[in-house]
């Protein structure tokens, strides 16, 4: 039997990052499977030796760490643990097919209350055409852990990695961004006044844009549909999960290449804008866009001869383009000075 091996002295997770971590864990694996076409580094793995490939993923989402009871119903958070996975599969251009769902509970929660959560799941899976087809359910010492693996499909030709972008392709997103974080930047709002006073019965009136996006996000569907009538593959696609810099750094990366994202051209919607500016004058609407997260928005290059069919499709932005290798990520002012893009996810965001 091999002998592990264990290094001497400590190395903190959170000096590394995420990226750098998962990057350190899986070096070493290699595909031993011919039906691996692809495994880590994109939203989801590819597998399959046929002309149709299957897409698999896994998300976790974590009480105190991706969602808190305080302000979360237990019916979103089942719909939103369904459709934060799916959007891994529409992040590879696929269709879902099936979910497994594992979720570990304490004492703390009861019958009626795994009722509430199943009714979400059931709910996503009813509209997206999705068969529950298992998963686990076991005890946790605290709280609640809820882990969704997606199960889809799509044509070889069809699948799309974030390995892709070419010189001059466009950058896009679909929807608007920061809107999600605007929502939770309400809710943590409300929760603190209710602390300090549990009479407090707080005024939400004009915030159910934002406040829906944080709590019962959707998958878009809808926009690879859209692509595929158009007859257009992106040549790179990733969802927008940790802020629209994070997805736009995994792009760069994968593809080998630069960017340049406009300013004026990221779409934000004037409830994020609001709430991102009573919340703090420091607190830049573009802020939130750029690191707020839990969007799951799409973000995808085109190539160029695509554009006349790209423009005109409503809730598609062309925010950039691709600049060749060895350029930086940069976002450029509406005073035309550039700033470098860096991934700092905001707390309380899906990572």
């Amino acid at each position: 039997m091999e002998q592990l091996q264990y290094h001497e002295g400590r190395t903190e997770i959170s000096q590394m990052g995420k990226a750098a971590l998962i990057e350190r864990i899986t070096d070493g694996f290699r595909n031993r499977n011919i039906s691996t076409v692809s495994s880590i580094g994109d939203d989801a793995a590819v597998l399959g030796e046929g002309s149709r490939k299957t897409l698999v993923t896994t998300q976790t989402l974590v009480e105190g760490v991706h969602f808190d009871m305080m302000y979360t119903p237990l019916k979103h958070l089942g719909y939103k643990a369904v459709a934060v996975a799916v959007s891994n599969i529409a992040a590879m251009n696929g269709t879902p097919r099936q979910v497994l769902v594992s979720v570990a509970v304490s004492n703390r929660y009861s019958v009626e209350a795994l009722d509430e959560l199943y009714a979400g799941i059931h709910l996503c899976c009813e509209r997206y055409d999705i068969d529950l087809v298992g998963g686990e359910t076991t005890t946790s010492r605290s709280g609640m852990v809820l882990t969704v693996t997606a199960v889809g499909e799509a044509d070889s030709a069809a699948v799309t990695y974030r390995s892709g972008a070419s010189l001059h392709d466009l950058l896009c997103v679909s929807g608007d961004l920061g809107s999600a974080y605007a929502g939770f930047l309400v809710l943590e709002r409300e929760k603190v006044t209710y602390q300090a006073n549990p009479n407090f019965q707080p005024d939400l009136s004009g915030l159910d844009y934002v406040l829906e996006r944080y709590l019962k996000p959707e998958p878009r569907m809808d926009i690879v549909k859209v692509l595929a009538e158009q007859g257009i593959v992106p040549t790179s696609m990733t969802d927008v999960s940790a802020g629209l810099a994070d997805s736009v750094l995994h792009i760069c990366r994968a593809s080998h290449c630069g960017c340049e994202v406009y300013e004026e051209r990221l779409p934000i919607d004037y409830q994020t804008s609001r709430v991102c500016s009573e919340m703090s004058k420091n607190m830049m609407p573009v802020s939130c866009a750029l690191n707020g997260g839990s969007d799951y928005e799409l973000l995808f290059t085109v190539s160029q001869k695509d554009y006349d069919k790209v423009k005109t499709i409503e809730g598609i932005h062309i925010i950039g383009y691709i600049t060749e290798e060895g350029m930086p990520a940069v976002m450029v002012t509406p005073q035309n000075t550039t700033i470098e893009l860096r991934a700092q996810s905001f707390q309380g965001v899906e990572e």
